[in-house]
């Protein structure tokens, strides 16, 4: 006589419109990871001649975003499928 492994009870299905609102907010945050990284690696602000000044320091993080937002749309770098995942997997699993 051989013992059978009791099947897994189907994690439950998330509805599409909880999927999109997910995958929406997973790419928020890919987003803002990247506008950050851009920041580090210098990229917010112009250098020489045109460049400088109190304008452009508070005006640098609205091109940065959207430069981020940019890459996203584009197809990113697979962050905001990895942070969708997860997303997903905590919600089946209750967490």
């Amino acid at each position: 006589m051989s013992i059978k492994p009791i099947p897994s009870a189907p994690s439950p299905a998330i509805p599409p419109k909880r999927q999109e609102a997910m995958m929406a907010r997973a790419k928020e945050l890919e987003g803002l990871f990247l506008s950050e990284m851009l920041g580090k690696a210098g990229l917010d602000a112009m250098r020489g001649d045109f460049g400088g000044g109190i304008g452009e320091e508070q005006f640098a993080s609205f091109l940065r975003n959207e430069q981020a937002r940019a890459i996203v749309e584009s197809g990113g770098i697979g962050l905001s499928e990895q942070l969708f995942r997860a997303m997903a997997k905590a919600e089946r699993h209750g967490e």
